[in-house]
């Protein structure tokens, strides 16, 4: 069933992957795209996520190495070229087919662990990057043939571009003005330079031994690694752990049924007939 109640990331509730908090975008009721740039965007980000949060700078709770940081920035860079090189202004005309209607294909995810994640700056940049697929797989532009907007590139777009400048302010120590400025980038000596102890406390640069039985074999994650087709999604994939919607209406439901007099384990009231006239 469509999860049309919540926009919220979904809880991948399969086997070990369910208990080690795995999570895909929320593609609410829209499971496929008539747009390639949408769904290429879609395989792209969601298959470089897979890898990124597979690293073992997930499990631990300081700083990420430079190998993940060097990742997250070919990424942006890979991400933000497609963005500007395909996405259509207002003012110019879309590229329209006219004898031929394309076929569409439906969204694949790559769950990815995010719940029990104990690193804070990789958990939070996940949750961004989910985001930005979410938007992307429900997007209006779907219905779009063959272009995008630049409407859509920006609104993608942002999620990315948080995570970037996140990690140029709190790991490298750009400030904000620098980091939001267009076109910065970090640069070889930035990273030459990545020094984290100089900025972070000394708890936050220590950390017990995480749990190590979650740590799966490239054998355990293939069909992950390949993608799941949201059609082929479990029917009751939910949110993690509840429903806020569903929270909201049951104690609300139990609220009103006390301020009626009818209680959790007390039967409804019985209204005597009238009397006969």
């Amino acid at each position: 069933m469509p999860i049309t109640n919540t926009d919220a990331i979904l809880h991948y509730n399969v086997g070990i992957f369910g208990e080690a908090g795995y999570a895909v975008p929320n593609w609410s009721n829209d499971v496929g795209s008539l747009n390639p740039t949408i769904i290429d965007w879609v395989q792209l980000v969601g298959r470089n996520l897979f890898h990124i949060m597979h690293h073992e700078d997930v499990d631990l709770r300081i700083p990420p190495s430079r190998n993940t940081l060097e990742r997250i920035h070919k990424l942006y860079l890979r991400a933000a070229s497609i963005l500007a090189g395909r996405a259509v202004p207002a003012g110019e005309r879309n590229m329209e087919v006219q004898h031929v209607r394309p076929a569409g294909d439906v969204f694949r995810v790559y769950p990815v662990p995010y719940f029990h994640v104990r690193n804070p700056f990789l958990k939070r940049w996940c949750e961004l990057v989910l985001l930005s697929l979410s938007e992307a797989m429900q997007h209006t532009e779907n219905r779009k043939e063959m272009e995008i907007s630049t409407a859509f590139a920006g609104q993608v777009g942002q999620y990315v571009r948080r995570v970037y400048s996140n990690m140029a302010i709190e790991l490298f120590g750009k400030t904000r003005e620098v980091a939001l400025a267009d076109g910065f980038v970090l640069t070889d000596a930035d990273f030459d330079a990545y020094n984290p102890g100089d900025f972070f406390t000394a708890t936050e640069m220590v950390d017990t031994v995480p749990r190590l039985d979650r740590v799966l074999t490239e054998d355990r994650l293939e069909l992950l690694a390949e993608g799941i087709a949201v059609t082929g999604l479990p029917a009751d994939i939910a949110p993690w752990p509840v429903n806020l919607t569903n929270f909201y209406a049951n104690t609300r439901e139990g609220a009103n049924n006390v301020a009626s007099g009818v209680g959790a384990d007390s039967p409804a009231p019985v209204i005597p007939p009238a009397p006969a006239p």
